[in-house]
């Protein structure tokens, strides 16, 4: 199989404005409902059988999240972030304790992945991101790793065991995609190599890891693309990109891909300010869809743009997943703003910083068309 990156292009962003059905509800008070007092938790993904199913056990899903305690300037979380087991059920959210061992994952930092649990319901394994190096020197270097354990119920308790040394999936080749281990930000953002998300196409079994990338074979602010990587004879072999937003956007965040009615979606979030100067586009999540792993991918709704945070408070929400049956699930993020800047204001930060699920969402699905679902 061939691929050739799908272009996001501005002219498709465009059409945004009048996408007035894709603006979500304003957040309040009620809606910022801690899953851990005392801790921030944000991007998550959840334990999914490799066809897509969201795993649903002892009456519960499950879930990955990043977490930290509490700091004081919430921006400083992604120096720290460690991945804790959460679920879900009627009673809401339950935290389930951290992951992995200390010192056992090969980063400074453990950042987001995906979940496949095997059939016997019990064998798992987590794609993740290792952020910088164990005892070594602050940076962004970001490369993706695998490993795979136990999941055990004991009722409606879970422990996680058996953990294999993490090994690292793929990485980076310096020419579809940079090799992301800079030191410090430039131009307020860093390079990609991370979010490896897992998808199996049933067409033909194989196997594949989505992950947000940066082009390799270009020298601009704006080079996001989405990653690939095929499973090949046992070992992960990189490909080109799936979809690029060269000149566009930065930053195509946690990739994954659902199956509806015999079309393959692909979503993403990022953020207004990860686009180009002059493109009006919101924080979102975002999608493109195609009938086949190799394309033609083009954007959902014309525009890509599935749902987006309201225009009074557009930082409120990041980090959309959609899982196999179509609901969607983010975090709450800088919420309740009502027009002020928290860019240089830790105090407001740590104010308004949510650090919990948002309320859940789901879609609507109708070939190129995918909407949030009314009622």
């Amino acid at each position: 199989m061939t691929l050739t990156p799908a272009h996001w292009s501005a002219d498709a962003l465009a059409g945004i404005a009048a996408q007035a059905d894709a603006r979500l509800p304003i957040l309040t008070a009620a809606d910022v409902v801690p899953i851990l007092p005392g801790h921030d938790l944000w991007d998550m993904w959840p334990i999914a059988y490799a066809d897509g199913r969201t795993a649903f056990l002892a009456g519960r899903s499950w879930w990955f999240f990043l977490a930290t305690p509490r700091f004081d300037d919430p921006e400083t979380r992604h120096d720290a972030a460690r991945i804790r087991l959460t679920s879900h059920g009627a009673d809401g959210w339950r935290d389930h304790g951290v992951t992995f061992p200390d010192g056992f994952t090969p980063g400074s930092r453990e950042w987001s992945g995906s979940a496949v649990l095997g059939e016997d319901d019990a064998t798992l394994t987590l794609y993740f991101t290792a952020s910088g190096r164990r005892d070594g020197p602050h940076t962004f270097e970001q490369r993706l790793f695998e490993t795979t354990g136990r999941f055990m119920l004991d009722g409606e308790h879970a422990r996680l065991e058996g953990w294999s040394t993490p090994v690292e999936s793929v990485a980076a080749d310096g020419h579809h995609y940079i090799v992301a281990n800079q030191a410090e930000p430039e131009n307020g953002g860093i390079k990609g190599f991370r979010d490896p998300g897992y998808f199996r196409d049933p067409a033909d079994g194989t196997d594949y890891l989505l992950f947000t990338g940066s082009a390799g074979w270009v020298n601009q602010p704006r080079d996001g693309v989405i990653g690939v990587a095929r499973r090949e004879r046992g070992r992960w072999m990189l490909r080109p990109p799936l979809i690029d937003a060269l000149g566009v956007n930065s930053e195509l965040e946690r990739p994954h891909i659902i199956l509806r009615d015999g079309r393959y979606y692909c979503f993403w979030s990022t953020q207004a300010k990860r686009f180009a100067p002059g493109i009006g586009a919101p924080t979102g999540l975002y999608a493109m869809v195609a009938e086949r792993m190799a394309g033609p991918w083009r954007p959902v709704n014309g525009t890509g743009l599935v749902a987006a945070n309201p225009a009074e408070e557009p930082t409120q929400a990041y980090c959309w997943w959609v899982t196999g049956e179509g609901q969607v699930i983010s975090f709450v993020d800088y919420w309740g703003l009502e027009g002020r800047d928290a860019a240089a204001d830790p105090v407001l930060r740590r104010a308004r910083f949510g650090g919990t699920a948002a309320p859940w969402f789901r879609l609507d699905f109708a070939g190129d068309r995918v909407t949030i679902a009314q009622g």
